[in-house]
């Protein structure tokens, strides 16, 4: 009879034991040969990973499917690409035997992905990672329609499938655990809950430890056990999972459908659960919805800011503002590709574009405000029907204008590192570039406040809103205060179009979308008043994204402007009347 040579799994075996492959069926002995192996080749192998590769090869070389079945759950949580690569192949019919004449020895191995002109590939040895060479020293290359893989059941391959998904228990990066484990757990296999409750042991990470007790939660609710199932349910209740929430409604569902199966205690929870699960969602989207509604006031404010400002001084219907403002957002995006060339598409240097971006487009919205106002609403002056035709005119005339320079569709503005992600409290997501949007617009509001009352060209402006006639007579320059503060207005507007493209689209229709927003917050706030702008920019800015998800974007802006309108029917000067001699008389 022939002896066939076999390797011994680290879990004792009941096998044919062949004499002359005593020594070979040795675990130690195979241990002891893969180190050797690895050390010639001039490789630093953890421990670990040689105890994994030697499972794998055990595995291979096994012909019992449930031994091998065996082995495979001893490769769950390797951190190593190869096995990771090698059972993948496995899978696929992708791993294969060889053994050298004369020698008794199977050497599993997998196929390079790239082969000669022949079509050859050469093999990678299991155990190290290393080619196959003959005995002279020269790679074997293998065509795969020569070789028969290793052989593997459906049996087999579905515990090759388990061993993989599971894989990624032991990834270094808790992000992908965490995702991983959430994925796992969707797919409620009661024998996954093993290897998450043994996971749970070692895992230090909080977020990666919720989503394991998640997990298992969820896959608890298919288990047989009813006292299991309604823990399982309390559990998740308590911890508010978003994620069951589709599996609890799924279940009650079938608890009514059979109450003699699962029982009235199980539909008693899961109902409370699900209440509980919904009432948590519900505070979580208006609090998410208010957050939303606080950045857009914030752009909205720094917008109206300037517009108030300058309606306030001049008596000028700017209905190119909103223009303005996009000027500012094509400056960010030109920055940014200029720092893209500069520094490349990523790294410290470009993540500072958007703060070069945000003095750039202050600037440059400035100079095409003072344009606008030396050639065009200098001469319009308290004339508001006049300035509403010819700076709607202007709005036009730029928006071409961008529209031949940059297309008609919306161009890419991309948030630096520093802006992108979130953080995440009770499942509520805030946004970094959000927040520094409301940041940034406090700054704004502050910065023109100190401006406006405690500096001289402040009080200037106050004094020519009041009684332009009588501040000209105490010898302030009206003309030059009308230019700076245009200026200044279009200043804003410039800034808050580039804090815009890091939450919106930049397009050549951007200024239309807010300028309609822009006037109704100066209106309902109070012509030139900066406290009533706040409050306005606030109101209408949380109330619209409020109203967006339950009647439309459409009617949620048409039930804003309807109540303000009545509203100003109530109070006709606004939420804050602006005081002065020249609005009295």
């Amino acid at each position: 009879m022939q002896c066939r040579s076999e390797v011994v799994p680290l879990a004792p075996v009941s096998s044919q034991i062949c004499p002359h492959s005593l020594v070979m069926r040795s675990p130690n002995f195979m241990r002891l040969l893969l180190s050797s192996l690895v050390s010639l080749a001039g490789i630093e192998l953890s421990s670990a990973e040689v105890l994994h590769r030697d499972v794998l090869v055990q595995a291979v070389l096994n012909e019992d499917s449930q031994v091998q079945a065996e082995y495979l759950k001893k490769l769950i949580g390797a951190n190593d690409p190869l096995v990771e690569q090698a059972l993948t192949a496995w899978r696929g019919g992708g791993v294969y035997l060889y053994e050298a004449e004369g020698e008794q020895i199977k050497v599993p191995f997998l196929l390079e992905s790239q082969v000669d002109g022949e079509g050859r590939a050469r093999g990678i040895k299991l155990a190290d990672g290393q080619v196959l060479k003959d005995k002279q020293g020269q790679p074997l290359l293998f065509l795969s329609s020569d070789l028969t893989p290793a052989e593997a059941d459906s049996k087999l391959r579905r515990a090759i499938k388990t061993t993989l998904d599971l894989f990624s228990l032991a990834n270094p990066n808790p992000k992908v655990r965490r995702d991983a484990v959430t994925k796992l757990g969707q797919d409620q296999k009661p024998d996954y809950i093993p290897y998450f409750e043994s996971r749970l042991t070692q895992e230090t990470v909080p977020d990666v430890r919720t989503s394991l007790t998640e997990a298992i939660a969820i896959t608890q609710l298919i288990v047989e056990s009813s006292q299991v199932r309604i823990a399982a349910v309390d559990q998740l209740a308590r911890m508010r999972s978003i994620n069951a929430l589709s599996y609890l409604q799924n279940l009650k569902k079938e608890a009514l459908a059979a109450p003699g199966k699962f029982g009235q205690e199980t539909v008693k929870s899961v109902t409370t659960a699900i209440g509980v699960i919904e009432a948590y969602m519900g505070w979580g989207n208006l609090f998410g919805t208010a957050f939303r509604g606080l950045s857009l006031s914030a752009v909205l404010l720094v917008v109206a800011l300037g517009l108030a400002i300058t309606f306030g001084l001049m008596g000028v219907i700017n209905m190119a503002h909103g223009e303005i403002m996009m000027v500012g957002a094509y400056t960010a995006y030109l920055v940014q590709n200029i720092f893209q060339r500069w520094f490349g598409p990523s790294g410290f240097g470009f993540d500072m574009y958007f703060i070069a971006a945000l003095v750039v487009a202050f600037f440059s919205a400035a100079l095409a405000g003072l344009i606008l106002e030396r050639s065009v609403i200098r001469f319009l002056y308290s004339r508001p029907l006049e300035s509403l035709l010819a700076t709607w005119g202007v709005s036009l005339f730029l928006q071409q204008i961008f529209r031949d320079a940059f297309g008609a569709a919306n161009v890419q503005v991309s948030s630096p590192s520093w802006l992108s992600g979130s953080l995440v409290l009770n499942d509520v997501l805030f946004a970094y570039n959000r927040m520094f949007v409301i940041a940034f617009a406090v700054f704004i509001v502050l910065g023109t406040y100190y401006l406006m009352t405690k500096t001289s060209i402040g009080l200037q402006v106050r004094a020519v809103m009041q009684n332009r006639n009588m501040a000209a007579c105490m010898g302030v320059r009206t003309n030059r205060i009308n230019m700076l503060t245009f200026a200044f207005g279009s200043g804003l507007a410039g800034v808050a179009g580039a804090c815009l493209s890091q939450i919106g689209n930049v397009g050549p229709s951007l200024g239309q979308n807010y300028i309609v927003d822009c006037f109704m917050i100066v209106v309902l706030g109070g012509v030139g008043n900066l406290v009533g702008t706040v409050c306005a920019s606030l109101g209408i800015g949380v109330t619209d994204q409020i109203l967006q998800p339950w009647l439309g974007a459409v009617m949620g802006k048409i039930t804003v402007l309807a109540a303000i309108i009545l509203f100003l029917q109530w109070r006709p000067a606004g939420l804050f009347v602006a005081r002065s001699r020249s609005l009295d008389g």
